[in-house]
């Protein structure tokens, strides 16, 4: 067993840390103005796609950071990758590489694996799990 494979679950969990917060950074880049600004045009509370695409990039991603949710939040932020690339960037070309839709590819492939893989080590849902099991277990007398 080689070296990453005994630290699969920290490898897991440092991706999803790195993942998590470049994803928060691009929807609070669209939503607040911080980081550079937004990457194209501000996008205008309510306004689909735009503002509700920033808003799951914040959300979602400060939520796979954490690891709460991971799965499921994964799984939104992936599909909502998948939109962006065949909604927006498609259009122009056909690969990631001549229509600008790299970052969409990435980020939508890599929360896949996080939805599929879980979130590795370091997940609040982790440590919420073992108080769960600690509150539930049964009494025992001695």
């Amino acid at each position: 067993m080689g070296l990453l494979d005994k630290n699969r679950d920290c490898v897991l969990g440092l991706f999803r840390v790195v993942v998590g917060l470049l994803f928060a950074c691009h929807g609070a880049a669209a939503l607040f103005d911080v980081f550079g600004g937004p990457h194209g045009a501000s996008p205008r509370l309510w306004e689909w796609p735009g503002w509700w695409a920033a808003l799951i990039q914040l959300a979602g991603g400060v939520l796979v950071l954490v690891g709460y949710g991971t799965r499921a939040s994964a799984v939104v932020c992936s599909g909502s990758m998948a939109y962006a690339y065949f909604g927006t960037h498609q259009s122009t070309a056909l690969l990631p590489i001549e229509n600008g839709g790299e970052a969409a590819a990435m980020f939508c492939w890599a929360f896949l694996l996080i939805a599929a893989m879980g979130p590795g080590r370091w997940a609040l849902e982790q440590v919420s799990a073992r108080g769960d099991a600690r509150v539930e277990a049964p009494l025992t007398r001695h």
